[in-house]
């Protein structure tokens, strides 16, 4: 073949070639762009009355702009915000509210060029019903993993019932005025509440999912350090982030202050709340159950009961942890359940041998496999090895009873991964429904 042939021929096969690149790599681009995303929460607090020593006085919230700071564990390219009237008694008028990235978390001050105005049905006020949640539309906002959110709300009028979460860990401002959008809110009331929000979700790839965190002060976070997000589902958040086959799972922390699982505590307790706590939560797939300890203590607090009781009492807490495994497993929700950590010498329960007892019979129905799709001892990391029925020195807060940010990292740290398989993340959750549970699962 001449020369000059052969030449043009390669030239062909080059351009054609290359031609063939482009298309491949435009393809890939517009695969990627078009790859399925879903919502997902990053960010959740479950509701309640707050006590009257929480509460708000009613004129605070009487033309008041309140800024939270909230910590994200998932980031995404869009988000929306969950705010509650899950409490109240009448409607709750929002009159404007708006997202920021925070300067400083701890001074409640803003970056005002990230400042965006939230919108509902593409206004910008709503009013929520009496015992209902409201998402806000979706709004163009990237944020980082592990990243804080400002969320600023002004109310005209104050709820007749306030709805809050007051274990916040974190602290809010309070001033007069419609000041949303300010950077700085000067001369602002402090306190250590969330009010009349309840979760963030962010757009994210649709393999991302959300583990849940159900439990009492100890999954609250009492005796962590305020605005420095050291609970345990704050380092299982960091964990899940650090490792890159769990880096599309987010932490919902759900753990409310005195909670029970047969009666209700300074909130409702764990089965009363469970369909908005836990099921109602955007994109969950896993859930994690460390409740018991204050249905153990407050059996006992002020008088002893007999072994009949005690006997009554660790069949009925063994009922609702069933219970929650069948709701759960009905949504496809996989549960691991935690083990109850010790309270000997506990400052406020004054545990005795019998309440020893039960707990420690508690601690083995949850260890037997065939009951909880997973298992995380707590009990086994933050006991003291000579002393079991106590938390590790180095891991106590002080009162015997709540780890210290010690002990969150170490109970963080026991939590088993391999509970979050990447091929579970990866297969439809109608997949997941249907082997799991037969035809009529629901999905």
């Amino acid at each position: 073949m001449p020369t000059h042939w052969l030449k043009r021929l390669s030239a062909k096969v080059f351009f054609a070639a290359l031609l063939a690149g482009c298309a491949m790599s435009g393809a890939a681009q517009a695969a990627k762009l078009m790859a399925p995303q879903d919502w997902v929460g990053s960010w959740a607090s479950s509701q309640q009355i707050p006590e009257p020593q929480n509460a708000l006085a009613s004129d605070n919230l009487r033309d008041a702009t309140l800024r939270q700071i909230v910590h994200l564990t998932l980031g995404g390219k869009e988000l929306r915000v969950r705010f509650s009237n899950a409490f109240g008694t009448t409607p709750l008028h929002i009159v404007a509210a708006h997202i920021a990235l925070p300067l400083v978390p701890s001074s409640g001050s803003i970056d005002a060029s990230t400042d965006r105005t939230l919108t509902f049905s593409g206004r910008p006020d709503v009013t929520i019903p009496a015992g209902a949640d409201y998402f806000s539309d979706p709004v163009a906002f990237p944020v980082e993993p592990l990243s804080d959110l400002a969320i600023s709300l002004y109310l005209d009028t104050p709820p007749e019932q306030q709805t809050s979460h007051p274990g916040s860990r974190q602290t809010s401002f309070l001033v007069h005025g419609n000041e949303v959008a300010d950077a700085d809110l000067h001369n602002a009331k402090q306190v250590e509440h969330w009010f009349m929000i309840s979760g963030v979700d962010v757009m994210s790839p649709a393999r991302a999912a959300a583990v849940v965190t159900l439990g009492d002060s100890i999954t609250d976070g009492h005796g962590s350090t305020t605005g420095a997000d050291d609970r345990w589902p704050d380092d299982l958040a960091r964990r899940l982030q650090k490792t890159p086959a769990t880096r599309s799972l987010s932490v919902l922390n759900v753990g409310t202050g005195g909670n029970r699982l047969l009666l209700d505590g300074l909130g409702p307790n764990a089965l009363a709340r469970f369909d908005r706590d836990v099921l109602a939560q955007t994109g969950v797939r896993y859930l994690i159950v460390l409740e018991g300890i204050n249905d153990l203590g407050t059996s006992t607090f002020d008088h002893d009961i007999s072994p009949a009781e005690h006997e009554e009492l660790v069949r009925r807490i063994i009922g609702s942890y069933r219970q929650i495994v069948l709701r759960a497993h009905a949504h496809a929700v996989k549960v691991m359940g935690a083990t109850i950590t010790p309270d000997g010498g506990s400052t406020y329960y004054h545990p005795g041998p019998a309440s020893e007892a039960d707990r420690e019979a508690i601690n083995r129905w949850i260890r037997t496999p065939g009951h909880f799709d997973a298992v995380v001892d707590f009990d086994a990391v933050v006991r003291d090895p000579d002393n079991p029925e106590r938390l590790a020195p180095a891991y106590d807060s002080g009162d015997h009873l709540h780890p210290s940010p010690a002990g969150y990292r170490a109970m963080a740290a026991g939590v088993p991964l391999s509970f979050f398989s990447s091929h579970a993340l990866r297969r439809p959750i109608h997949a997941m429904a249907k082997k799991r549970f037969g035809a009529h699962a629901r999905h």
